[in-house]
């Protein structure tokens, strides 16, 4: 099976597509938060391959087609953010620091987590960009000296975890601006959080999606920084 995988060029993606595909028909069908269609397929997915033996770096091989469209999909969030320009430009002070103490906060929260937990410097930086895209993690990870494949989990277990409890979290500490929602969903959980946000309204899914570029700029920024700290 490993050698199937390797010699065919749409394998992975098709494992992958129907994974979420049946993600997204749980999703529908029994209207659970805890039902993520990419949570789903990632859990298939694992359970696929270490069903048939197929090893991490031959299912990557295969699907790396995917991870091309991570930077435009990324970049088509500003479709939303163009709709909503007036009220960015009324906003924009309480817009750009709202970011600001997010990626702060994130970063604090992993350094003192990571002392408390008595992780080495690699396993620290590793986590820093916990919060971005897929596409400036992975970068930022290697930069820094971290372990790449172990961002990438990272990053998307953030985003799923937002995703799917996000909007409790707003409930609960009565988070009612549409503005505050969307920036915290974008600068917390990037852009699967941002999936949620459009869900709920096109205010909150124009500013998670301005959150995204932000807060990714702000922590290639201050990740540096904080990687000096521990």
């Amino acid at each position: 099976m490993a050698e199937f995988f390797k010699e065919s060029a749409y394998i992975a993606v098709a494992v992958s597509l129907i994974a979420y595909s049946f993600g997204s028909w749980l999703k529908r069908k029994f209207k659970l938060g805890l039902l993520n269609p990419l949570l789903i397929s990632i859990l298939c997915t694992i359970a696929f391959l270490l069903a048939v033996k197929v090893d991490y770096e031959t299912y990557k091989g295969g699907a790396q087609v995917l991870t091309w469209f991570l930077t435009p999909a990324t970049v088509s969030l500003a479709i939303p953010l163009y709709e909503e320009w007036e009220l960015l430009k009324a906003n924009v002070k309480a817009v750009v620091f709202g970011i600001l103490s997010g990626v702060i906060t994130s970063l604090v929260t992993i350094l003192v987590l990571s002392v408390l937990l008595g992780l080495n410097h690699k396993q620290y930086v590793t986590l820093l960009p916990k919060s971005i895209t897929v596409a400036m993690g992975m970068g930022l990870s290697e930069e820094l000296g971290g372990y790449v494949i172990i961002t990438v989990s990272v990053i998307a277990i953030t985003g799923v975890l937002g995703n799917v409890f996000g909007e409790a979290i707003c409930k609960l500490f009565r988070i009612k601006e549409p503005i505050a929602k969307g920036l915290a969903f974008g600068t917390a959980t990037h852009a699967i959080g941002t999936a949620r946000a459009m869900e709920i309204g096109e205010v909150e899914g124009a500013m998670s999606g301005l959150s995204i570029a932000v807060a990714g700029v702000f922590t290639v920024i201050l990740a540096p920084i904080f990687a000096t700290f521990f």
